[in-house]
């Protein structure tokens, strides 16, 4: 075993405190060990990066918890399992606070990040330059894990030094901190990193370490969330919500200056962002031979530009993928659980085929106009799930001459990029497939096997065209893209129209989004009388809130942000209690294969699901900590 590794052995089996939080350290000398030199120092760093949530796992993956996706139920993951109200607090099934059987909880990264920023200038072969750097990253991984903990359990305890082991139980039983002091203490921990990280890390030794651009951008989302209606003036659903004190956890009066506050952090961010070569997605490399007509074709360019924004490793878009110096979390396993089988392969182990997008998901998607369907008078809803043939017109969306549903054809690109469909395209092991997802066809569920896509739908934004499933050495892996610049625009769109209402900044920012995304401009779409069911939807704040709302959930789609918006709007319930439907993937006609079947439940209880049960095990270890409502 090499020195690093003794390292590494030695630091993850020295924090390993289980009660009050993790935050008062032990074995001090050996600490002092730790940061003698850079070499030792270094493994300290990452350990404080190891914490990163293991977003490429698909059963502690962000994104299972949604409406977004479901699975044959012999699949299931604990994310569905928590949709079904399948949780606790004797038994919680999403581990952040108290960690999982893989990983430790946020409580004991944070603990590293303290150990690290009081002890990295005892250093003797750093410089101060060197060791303020190292320091920031801490600060910032600090703050960050305060946020993921804030997000799914609200109001918490802040940590942000390390206890001495000579403290006394009443100082290490911490409290929870009031939602307005949980953010104040997280941005402005942002803020003290930022002064000491560098502007742009681009080294490919240190492609995921913490730089200006990442930390301003997640400033951006946490002071996004804090001005959303869950966490700000919520005296609807956390009125009775108190602290020993009478204190109300959640502000109970509203505050629009905090739209004001997310809107200066997202242009800071914007800007410093493209002032370091971070611009939305173009694919220039050589397409595929299959692309026959690729150069004369907008609408491929478009697709590409689209599913490489995500898959391409590290490219000009990310402004933040989950990866760091201690654990390769290039991503696979998530691939390939949406990966579909190839039924000519000799093997495919690494195309498991059961993450299946909603029937919800494909209705999300705007039409070609650039319009959701329930509001462009040129599609026709009423008549969406009848089947028609496709048109040579059509044949870039689907297999000319076949059938299919009228709810597959004529959408925007980002509904094709995104979702396969029977008699649709896949652009997959390195081939372009004509899918037929019918029980018993080539892609459809072969007998009675529990690999198969229960809604008829297949997720191809997340599998890398390149991937092959018949070795998991054949995934193409990528780092989970944590923030693109996507978001950061529609993070500005959403604080300019809250604080002031419709504007150029809001549609200019909108659009930025829309146009990569190959549809017409916020103005044409809702301003042309001959398709706009609401005309002029855009110029009212409420019109143009629902408009950057859906161009929200269809951008980020499947990246773990549906769930979270949801709930930071307080409109859970609303889409988190409706029954999962799909085709009826088990039928092999087209007549009863295009019927509407429910395919599962979700199940959402108000307030206690907008957040997560602290366990009990926590609270009898600490009965300063006060249990969120109706657990």
């Amino acid at each position: 075993m090499n020195k690093r590794i003794l390292i590494i052995c030695l630091l993850f089996g020295m924090f390993s405190c289980d009660e009050y939080l993790d935050i008062v350290p032990d074995q001090t000398q050996q600490i002092d060990l730790l940061f003698e030199r850079e070499e030792v120092a270094y493994t300290a760093l990452a350990t404080c990066y190891a914490y990163l949530p293991k977003n490429d796992g698909v059963y502690t993956s962000f994104m299972m918890m949604s409406d977004e996706v479901t699975t044959p139920i012999s699949k299931e993951t604990d994310g569905i399992r928590i949709m079904k109200g399948q949780q606790s607090a004797s038994n919680p099934k999403f581990g952040l606070w108290s960690g999982w059987s893989d990983q430790g909880s946020l409580w004991e990264g944070i603990r590293h990040c303290n150990v690290l920023i009081e002890n990295i200038y005892n250093v003797i072969d750093m410089t101060e330059d060197e060791m303020n750097v190292w320091a920031a990253e801490a600060k910032f991984l600090k703050a960050y894990y305060h946020f993921l903990l804030f997000t799914y359990y609200g109001p918490i305890p802040i940590v942000d030094e390390n206890l001495p082991i000579s403290a006394s139980d009443d100082e290490v039983r911490v409290k929870r901190r009031t939602v307005d002091e949980v953010i104040n203490y997280i941005s402005g921990t942002i803020d003290e990193a930022i002064i000491h990280l560098p502007p742009r890390v681009l080294s490919s030794n240190d492609l995921g370490r913490i730089d200006q651009v990442i930390a301003k951008s997640i400033k951006s989302r946490v002071l996004t969330y804090a001005a959303s209606p869950l966490f700000n003036g919520n005296n609807e659903l956390y009125s009775g919500f108190v602290n020993d004190e009478g204190i109300h956890f959640f502000n109970q009066s509203y505050d629009q200056n905090k739209w004001d506050i997310a809107r200066l952090a997202s242009l800071d961010a914007i800007n410093t962002a493209l002032e370091n070569g971070v611009s939305l997605y173009d694919f220039n490399s050589t397409p595929p031979n299959f692309e026959d007509d690729y150069q004369d074709e907008l609408f491929i360019q478009t697709l590409y530009d689209l599913k490489y924004s995500v898959v391409d490793k590290w490219n000009s878009e990310l402004i933040w993928g989950n990866s760091n110096p201690v654990r390769n979390n290039d991503w696979w396993q998530m691939q390939a659980a949406c990966m579909m089988k190839d039924p000519n392969a000799s093997s495919v182990e690494a195309a498991w085929q059961w993450i299946a997008p909603t029937l919800r998901m494909a209705e999300l998607f705007y039409t070609q106009n650039g319009l959701p369907i329930d509001e462009d008078l040129s599609y026709e809803y009423q008549d969406r799930y009848s089947v028609t043939p496709v048109t040579a017109s059509q044949n870039l969306q689907a297999q000319y001459g076949s059938f299919t549903a009228k709810l597959n054809l004529d959408r925007e690109p980002r509904f094709y990029s995104t979702l396969g469909f029977d008699r649709g395209y896949n652009r997959t092991w390195g081939n372009l497939w004509q899918l037929r997802m019918k029980k018993g066809e080539t892609h459809g569920r072969i007998a009675n096997s529990d690999d198969y896509l229960i809604s008829g739908y297949a997720l191809k934004k997340l599998v890398h065209p390149d991937s092959e499933g018949d070795s998991y050495s054949k995934i193409v892996t990528y780092a989970w893209p944590i923030i693109r610049l996507s978001e950061l625009y529609l993070n500005y769109a959403e604080a300019v129209n809250e604080y002031s209402g419709p504007s150029s900044d809001a549609y200019n920012a909108l659009n930025v989004v829309r146009q990569r995304a190959g549809i017409q401009s916020i103005e044409s779409a809702w301003g042309d009388a001959s398709i706009s069911v609401n005309l002029n939807k855009h110029t009212t704040q409420e019109g143009l809130r629902e408009i950057i709302r859906q161009e929200r959930l269809i951008e980020l789609s499947f990246e773990g942000n549906r769930y979270n918006d949801l709930r930071r709007w307080k409109l859970a319930e609303a889409y988190f209690n409706l029954p999962v439907y799909g085709w009826s993937v088990n039928e092999t006609t087209i007549s009863n294969y295009y019927n509407i079947t429910q395919v599962g439940v979700r199940s959402f209880n108000s307030p206690r699901d907008y957040f997560h049960p602290i366990s009990i095990n926590e609270i009898t270890i600490n009965p300063n900590l006060i249990q969120n409502p109706g657990w």
